[in-house]
C-alpha cells in the first residue's frame, strides 16, 4: 500500500528519468543468467505463447547461453563496471548539471536500467521523494520499437499504478529523426574522420539491432524509424548510395528477422574487394556489449576472415558533449509548458489549507 503523504509547501521538481537496455552486475555466468531470466522473461522482447517460450527459456537458453556469452562481457569490462551502465551514469550526472542552470525550477536527472539494476521501480521512488511531481521519462532508444520503448513504458507505468499522486507524466517514444540527434551523429562521424590518418573516408555500415520481421508486419514502426535516421545521417554527411550500407545485428533465436545481417552485409563488402570499413551503430546510445564486443570484436573478425582488412568502430554518442546537447534539447522541448512554481507560490497553496487536512498531509 502507498503511504505516502502529500508534500504540502514543497516546491515541485521536474523529474528526468534516462532509462537504458540494461547488463549483468558482474561479467559472471551467475550474474548474466539473472540478467537474462529478467530479459527475456519479459513478454514484449519475446512475443511467443508464454508456456512454449519459458520452456525453452529455463531447459536450454539459461542453462547454455551464460556461459557462452560470458567470455564477451569479460572482454569489455572496465574497472568501474558495465560499460553501458557508466556511460549511461555518467550522462545523467552530467545533464543533471547543465539542466540545473538551465531550466527556471529545480530538476533531477536520474537514470535506470529496464532490466538489472538500478531498476526503473527504484529510481522512480528516489524522483518522489526528492520531491518530483512532474516526470519526465527518456528511453534511450531513438528508433521506437515495442521490444524497447513500449516495455519502459510498462514499467514506468506498472509503478505508478501503486502511487496515490501520480505525477504529471511525459514520455518521450522516439527520436530518430531530431535534428540534433542527426547532427550529433554526424559530429561524432566527422570528428572520427578527422582523427584518422586515411586519406579517404572508407564505406559506412550503419548497423542497428535487429527485430523479428513478424513485429515489423504487426505495426512496429522501428525498421521505417532505422531507415529514415540512416537517410537523413547520409544526406548530413553527402553520401552517396554506394558509400554507405544498412544493417541489421544481434539476431537471436530462429525466427526471420529483418535484415541483411551486418555479418552478411560485412562478408559481402569483403567479397567486392571493399579493404576497410567503417561502422556506427546510430541506435546505441550508449556503449554496450553489441558494439564493443559484437562489432569491434566479432564481426571485425568476421570482415577479415572474408578478405577484408580493416574495421573501424565509431563509437556510441555515450557521455560525451555532443550527447549532453542532444538530449538536453530535447528535455527542454519536452519539458515545455511545465514552469516550476516557487517557493512563495507554494506557500500561497498552502495557506487555504484547513489545518485539520494540513496536519494530515504533513510529513
Amino acid at each position: 500500500m502507498d503511504d505516502s503523504r502529500a508534500p504540502h509547501g514543497r516546491t515541485p521538481r521536474l523529474g528526468v528519468l534516462l532509462v537504458n537496455l540494461g547488463s549483468p552486475q558482474a561479467p559472471t555466468p551467475a550474474a548474466i543468467r539473472r540478467y537474462l531470466r529478467e530479459f527475456l522473461s519479459d513478454p514484449r522482447v519475446i512475443e511467443l505463447p508464454r508456456i512454449l517460450w519459458l520452456t525453452i527459456l529455463y531447459l536450454f537458453v539459461l542453462p547454455l547461453r551464460p556461459r557462452r556469452i560470458a567470455k564477451g562481457y569479460q572482454a569489455i569490462w572496465t574497472a568501474e563496471g558495465s560499460p553501458l551502465a557508466v556511460h549511461t551514469r555518467d550522462l545523467a550526472k552530467r545533464l543533471n548539471k547543465r539542466l540545473s542552470d538551465e531550466l527556471p525550477g529545480p530538476v533531477t536527472v536520474d537514470w535506470a536500467m529496464r532490466y538489472g539494476e538500478p531498476s526503473v521501480a527504484s529510481k522512480l521512488e528516489q524522483l518522489r521523494e526528492a520531491g518530483a511531481e512532474r516526470l519526465l521519462v527518456v528511453p534511450l532508444y531513438p528508433q521506437y520499437s515495442g521490444s524497447t520503448t513500449a516495455s519502459v513504458f510498462d514499467a514506468v507505468t506498472r509503478t505508478l499504478q501503486g502511487w496515490r499522486w501520480v505525477p504529471d507524466l511525459r514520455f518521450i517514444t522516439a527520436y530518430h529523426d531530431h535534428p540534433a540527434y542527426i547532427a550529433a551523429l554526424a559530429d561524432s562521424l566527422k570528428a572520427f574522420e578527422q582523427a584518422s590518418d586515411q586519406a579517404a573516408p572508407p564505406h559506412l555500415v550503419m548497423s542497428f539491432h535487429g527485430v523479428p520481421e513478424r513485429y515489423i508486419e504487426q505495426g512496429d514502426p522501428y525498421f521505417c524509424h532505422a531507415h529514415k535516421t540512416a537517410r537523413l545521417l547520409a544526406e548530413s554527411m553527402a553520401l552517396q548510395d554506394q558509400d554507405y550500407s544498412v544493417s541489421f545485428q544481434s539476431q537471436f533465436g530462429k525466427a526471420k528477422w529483418v535484415g541483411p545481417s551486418t555479418s552478411e552485409t560485412l562478408q559481402r563488402l569483403a567479397r567486392d574487394g571493399v579493404q576497410r570499413v567503417r561502422v556506427i551503430c546510430p541506435g546505441f546510445a550508449a556503449d554496450c556489449i553489441e558494439t564493443l564486443e559484437e562489432i569491434q570484436i566479432e564481426n571485425a573478425d568476421v570482415f577479415r576472415e572474408a578478405g577484408g582488412q580493416t574495421l573501424e568502430y565509431v563509437p556510441a554518442l555515450n557521455a560525451s558533449d555532443r550527447h549532453v546537447e542532444l538530449m538536453s534539447e530535447l528535455i527542454r522541448q519536452h519539458t515545455s509548458g511545465w514552469p516550476e512554481r516557487s517557493n512563495q507560490d507554494a506557500q500561497l497553496d498552502r495557506s487555504g489549507v484547513p489545518e485539520r487536512v494540513e496536519r494530515l498531509g504533513t510529513h
